[in-house]
């Protein structure tokens, strides 16, 4: 079979992927909520967050029949689910009623005020006691940010601009006007839950020696062929299993640790140790969305934090939900930009910590070895359990596997010309 055949079948079955519903179901008052500007649930397939005791404990795709209560068939399934993974708790859960430390949320934008209004209103809606927000509008062209903030969210909302594109640029703008504890970063397409700010900041009270916490992300929406797609595939979420990542005690099932911190969590929802983050120097301004190396930045910042001696600890109980991205042009530029962005944050980190280079020798052997077989299973048609968050329905196509290898190669050169053009745009400057 030709390329151009397999390229045709695979734009084929893509468009055959329908809308997906996305709802959440907490176990505790058996209530089915749509999700985050989603209409009630009707029958037809559904993506369910399952909680207990307003946490998040895992996902389901459920079938609704026609004519059936989605309620009680949701339920069901999501007493099966709960029964089959268990609840589970690891001592951390006392870290809630530790009073949070004092944040600030950071959110990076750029001329897209419809979507970071959604965003702000949802991050005004925390319950975190002791937080303020700061939308750092970078490299803008139009007045609509400023103009957002400074009509609806001025009495709440700090604003700040940053001229020099880059999303690594942004959030170290945002980070030196950060006067708390911790600083907590998020995208200007998420939906943030209101218990978001404060169960990704308490661990950070709980653990004087956490430089870092990430936490779940789940779709906000399902309505077009790529958003199902990637989120068949996983999404960015990271499981719903906490977990603690010590430099002291390095995870057996991470080979490559801590240089595979796509692992670790991901930029729409993180938070650090504001004096941790500043004494590694922030996030590499070459690094990030709007630079030449397309991404890596959120990784970068793991690593270093991690390398400092400094624990991560992820928490799915810190939920945000995310706008994905909606169409195949879409994908394929996500699909190059992280492969990309994953060698860009590697050249980073080792040119800027040489050091970090015999340790990440010794364990590249183990990690490419790991790297081949999960490639594999991915590009499997099959894999994963029927009915489970990863469940892989539907084949990831060789087209976007491809672009994410192309975008691995472009990664270290595309580090290197944004690490120059950041020095020029400094130099130009003024002041």
């Amino acid at each position: 079979m030709s390329r151009t055949t397999r390229a045709q079948q695979e734009i084929r079955r893509f468009l055959d992927i329908g809308p997906v519903q996305v709802a959440e179901l907490d176990l505790d008052d058996h209530v089915l909520r749509p999700g985050p500007g989603s209409p009630p649930v009707t029958p037809g397939e559904v993506f369910v967050l399952v909680r207990r005791a307003g946490r998040p404990i895992g996902t389901l795709l459920g079938q609704v029949p026609p004519g059936a209560d989605p309620r009680s068939v949701l339920t069901e399934r999501a007493l099966a689910l709960e029964e089959g993974e268990g609840h589970r708790e690891d001592g951390w859960d006392r870290a809630v009623a530790v009073p949070p430390p004092r944040a600030t949320v950071v959110v990076a934008t750029r001329e897209r005020a419809d979507r970071l209004a959604r965003a702000l209103d949802s991050l005004l809606a925390q319950d975190h006691p002791r937080f303020e927000i700061v939308v750092v509008d970078n490299a803008p062209v139009t007045g609509g940010t400023r103009e957002l903030v400074e009509r609806k969210y001025a009495e709440r909302v700090r604003y700040l601009c940053e001229p020099v594109p880059g999303l690594a640029v942004a959030h170290n703008a945002g980070l030196a006007a950060v006067r708390s504890e911790v600083v907590a970063f998020t995208d200007d397409d998420v939906v943030a839950d209101p218990r978001w700010l404060t169960e990704l900041t308490a661990p950070f009270a709980a653990d004087p020696a956490l430089g870092c916490a990430t936490g779940l992300i789940l779709p906000a929406r399902l309505g077009t062929p790529a958003q199902v797609l990637l989120e068949s595939h996983g999404g960015f979420a990271k499981g719903f299993a906490p977990r603690t990542y010590d430099p002291e005690d390095p995870p057996a099932d991470e080979p490559l640790f801590p240089f595979t911190a796509g692992r670790f969590g991901s930029g729409a929802n993180m938070a650090f140790r504001t004096e941790v983050l500043r004494a590694v120097g922030g996030f590499d301004p070459a690094t990030g969305a709007g630079t030449a190396a397309r991404g890596g930045d959120d990784l970068y910042g793991f690593v270093r934090v991690l390398a400092q001696g400094h624990r991560l600890r992820y928490t799915p109980w810190a939920l945000v939900w995310h706008h994905h991205r909606e169409t195949w042009r879409d994908l394929e530029a996500q699909a190059y930009g992280y492969g990309a962005g994953l060698t860009a944050y590697l050249t980073a980190i080792l040119v800027n910590r040489p050091a970090l280079l015999p340790a990440f020798l010794a364990r590249l052997p183990r990690g490419l070895a790991r790297a081949r077989a999960l490639t594999a299973v991915r590009e499997a048609a099959g894999g994963g359990t029927p009915g489970a968050h990863d469940a892989r329905a539907h084949p990831w196509p060789g087209r976007l596997s491809r672009l994410q290898r192309r975008g691995m190669l472009h990664g270290p050169l595309g580090y290197l010309r944004a690490r120059r053009a950041v020095r020029a745009a400094t130099v130009r400057r003024p002041g």
